[in-house]
């Protein structure tokens, strides 16, 4: 890992240094366009031949209900979701807003209002290995928010088969469809809707570069979709000082580097923190890794910042951004109080981001790219919309109707203005 001084640094330097690696999405819109236009047009024929193409399945059939089907995990794995699951529930239950009515002055009464999404869809990605833990914090929040349908896309193995796992978790969340397909088609087939899958209002979850090309050319196509945020690649920042155990470090640092040579890992010490100590522990660590190879690539685009003080760390995370941020110091608690800019936090020795990422309750989809300085993780919000109402009296028709009158004037909406007269009149003559 390159390493900077963080006193010797220009402001350019820093910019240079937050920057991500450009993804080039121009040409991955135009491969992904005519995948989008086929599945609208094809529907389900097209999931099959583009599943047919890419991960060389052939599906007899692209959806399942996942109650259909008798799932039989090993115990072990079963008793590990369902304590996950508990702490995902409780944690995401705790969200649900308290409605809000405000008389803003008499007779005029506002309110807010949460309403579920109707239809969502959970994209889960598959790959080298299933990802339950994806298909619970996806899953648990809109159950939890009420959704009516909601749809699982995940890519088959070579069998054509759905994980167990993911499975399992789409029961107890009451998902009614699986979509056994993975990359652009599933999330064209979930935006326009197919034969055999409902259309949905909105699609979560991360992917591939074709998948994050997708979800945002979709959303601003006549699907009428939204989607969770933007992606990038997977990213964490660990801030660390003399008195961390360089083990747990490099662990930290390898956890993030393991998900794919893409990945970003950036390591922020004090001055006085033992670094030789932390790459030792590092190199040990990563010879013993089955996913070596991609830990390696990751760890030779990552850097290191030497900093002064931990308020100096604090400093650069923020601009940074990270969608993990680990915070192992003697001042943890009170560096995390400074915190502006980050996906999800994990603060002193005993919280590896692997907690988060699995089972503590919080949720690991979370902003990258930099994307934590405007956009939130998923949570039950994401879930929901927010509709306000009102209901203004006869009293509060007199007392705030004139208000309404002049500023409809001199914005020289007459229309708008009349409806307030009217009314007024009326009260007038009843009087």
């Amino acid at each position: 890992m390159k390493k900077y001084i963080y006193k010797d640094l220009s402001g350019e330097d820093i910019k240079a240094l937050i920057k991500r690696p450009k993804m080039d999405f121009a040409s991955v819109f135009g491969q992904v366009q005519p995948i989008l236009d086929d599945v609208e047009k094809n529907g389900d024929a097209a999931i099959k031949s583009y599943t047919k193409k890419f991960d060389g399945v052939s599906l007899q059939s692209v959806a399942l209900n996942p109650d259909s089907v008798t799932v039989s995990l090993k115990p072990e794995i079963q008793t590990a979701i369902d304590k996950a699951s508990e702490n995902i529930y409780r944690f995401h239950r705790e969200q649900f807003a308290m409605e809000l009515e405000v008389e803003t002055m008499n007779g005029v009464i506002c309110k807010r209002v949460a309403k579920p999404i109707e239809r969502v869809g959970l994209y889960i990605p598959g790959g080298t290995a299933p990802l339950p833990s994806t298909t619970m914090m996806l899953g648990i929040p809109a159950m939890i928010a009420g959704c009516k349908t909601i749809v699982i896309a995940t890519p088959p193995d070579k069998d054509g088969n759905v994980p167990e796992s993911v499975l399992y978790i789409a029961q107890k969340v009451g998902a009614k469809t699986v979509l056994k397909a993975g990359g652009a088609q599933a999330i064209a087939a979930m935006a326009y809707g197919t034969e055999s899958i409902p259309k949905v209002d909105k699609i979560f979850g991360p992917g591939n570069q074709y998948v994050t090309a997708a979800k945002m050319v979709l959303q601003n196509s006549e699907a009428m979709v939204s989607i969770d945020m933007p992606a990038g690649p997977s990213e964490v920042l660990v801030i660390t000082d003399n008195t961390s155990d360089p083990e747990f470090i490099a662990a930290d640092l390898l956890s993030q580097a393991e998900h794919g040579s893409d990945s970003q890992v950036v390591l922020v010490v004090t001055e006085d923190t033992d670094l030789e100590a932390i790459n030792a522990a590092t190199q040990q660590q990563l010879e013993k890794l089955p996913r070596k190879e991609f830990a390696t690539k990751a760890l030779e685009k990552s850097f290191t910042v030497v900093v002064g003080n931990s308020e100096q760390a604090m400093e650069f995370s923020n601009q940074y951004a990270p969608e993990h941020l680990i915070i192992n110091t003697k001042d943890e608690d009170k560096l995390a109080e400074k915190v502006t800019n980050a996906g999800s936090v994990f603060i002193g020795q005993w919280t590896p981001e692997s907690m988060g990422d699995y089972a503590s309750g919080t949720n690991h989809t979370l902003p990258t790219y930099g994307y934590a300085r405007m956009y939130s993780g998923v949570s039950l919000n994401s879930f929901q919309k927010f509709i306000t109402m009102q209901k203004i009296t006869e009293e509060g028709l007199k007392n705030l109707g004139p208000t309404v009158e002049t500023l409809a004037d001199v914005e020289g909406l007459h229309a708008h203005k009349n409806a307030v007269s009217l009314r007024l009149k009326k009260l007038g003559k009843k009087s």
